[in-house]
């Protein structure tokens, strides 16, 4: 497959350049549509090897098109990275030093739970401890309103999770800083935050509920996939994609 960037690779960029991250049927539906735009062949089954083309060009600048799953939903996105910065220092330009202490307190607690969120007490309690300039409980609510609006955080009912974007994003300093917390799914052996846990001590792998689903679909009596014991927790249903979007 042929690496030339074209204009419609132009045009793709330049949607990933604002949007940020896509789910995988907005990149399908842009990628026809910047094909069409631009009058180049149409290959849907080929839209990685358009991504790649992408990369190839992106790479000197430290870029990258990334792939990744929700852990909400199980669903595909792209995201575009910045590979030269690979910790939360990426986030210096929008946010204060004492705002990046909290978002790093933050993921302690996320990645630190059993099941990969924080809640909404808990980081307010946490904003009492920051070395840096504390930040008051109206100025911690704005932050975390902030940080699901930029697609760092995902919240929900009051929990807080690590969005989609940080997971693709900030894959590398995850693993780096969490090393001996983080583990990951059996199934797709992405990390693991949000997920179920094998209750034999002798095991205890985690697969994601999305991965548990499609995974358990059908079996009778589900069984884990590694040690072989019963699987007790319940079996969510697999979720279908409904339509394209961006997710926070």
């Amino acid at each position: 497959m042929s690496r030339q960037m074209g204009d419609s690779h132009r045009r793709f960029l330049q949607t990933m350049m604002s949007n940020g991250i896509v789910d995988e049927q907005g990149a399908r539906t842009l990628h026809q549509y910047c094909c069409e735009t631009h009058n180049t062949q149409h290959a849907p089954d080929k839209l990685d090897d358009f991504i790649d083309a992408i990369n190839s060009k992106l790479q000197p600048m430290f870029m990258q098109i990334r792939k990744g799953m929700s852990e909400d939903n199980g669903h595909q996105f792209y995201a575009l990275v910045n590979m030269a910065e690979t910790d939360v220092t990426r986030m210096s330009s929008d946010y204060a030093d004492n705002e990046l202490e909290l978002f790093r307190k933050t993921m302690d607690q996320i990645v630190g739970s059993e099941n990969g969120t924080a809640s909404s007490t808990d980081i307010l309690n946490s904003a009492d401890t920051l070395t840096t300039k504390k930040l008051k409980k109206s100025e911690t609510e704005h932050l975390l309103n902030r940080l699901v609006h930029d697609q760092w955080l995902s919240e929900k009912r009051g929990e807080y999770t690590l969005s989609t974007r940080c997971i693709i994003e900030m894959e590398p300093y995850i693993r780096t800083m969490y090393q001996e917390q983080v583990k990951v799914c059996h199934i797709c052996h992405n990390i693991a935050l949000q997920c179920q846990i094998c209750e034999n001590p002798t095991c205890g792998i985690k697969i994601h509920n999305p991965c548990v689903a499609r995974y358990f679909k059908g079996r009778s009596e589900p069984r884990c996939p590694a040690c072989d014991d019963f699987w007790p927790h319940e079996i969510p249903e697999v979720r279908r994609p409904q339509s394209s979007q961006s997710k926070r």
